[in-house]
């Protein structure tokens, strides 16, 4: 089962983790552990400001490199078949369009929960794969 597990390095990340290691206990599964950079914004009309932003930008999208790494070097070591993608765009966009393109069989991710106010106001990135999703999306529960 080829599966595209997105996170996002919140406390949700570490039950995707124990899902994702859970079902490789019973299932052969091959795991794309995806996370998702926002858009450059050069690409999406806006000044990208002096090398300093360019500069911390930079960093930050190392330091999301390597604890993506790190991450899946925890599955490998549980016996999960990983490989890690960082990836930039919009979040719903293209966790959809990198299943998609993979094929995935199936997608997990995890909930934060946070209501339908601050969903109706912000959004959610759980709540748009499920509905945009031509695949199962299994979808785990925010802690409580």
């Amino acid at each position: 089962m080829k599966i595209l597990a997105a996170i996002d390095f919140s406390p949700v990340t570490e039950q995707v983790l124990a899902t994702l290691t859970r079902m490789a206990a019973t299932l052969h599964t091959q795991v794309w552990l995806v996370y998702v950079t926002p858009p450059d914004p050069a690409f999406v009309g806006y000044s990208a400001g002096p090398d300093v932003v360019r500069d911390q930008v930079a960093v930050e999208h190392h330091a999301s490199h390597q604890q993506l790494q790190q991450l899946a070097e925890r599955l490998r070591k549980a016996g999960v078949e990983t490989t890690a993608l960082l990836l930039q765009g919009s979040t719903v966009v293209t966790i959809i369009a990198e299943a998609a393109r993979l094929p995935a069989d199936l997608i997990v991710l995890g909930s934060h929960g946070h209501g339908a106010v601050y969903n109706m106001l912000v959004g959610s990135v759980a709540e748009g794969i499920v509905r945009a999703s031509k695949m199962p999306v299994l979808l785990g529960p925010p802690e409580r």
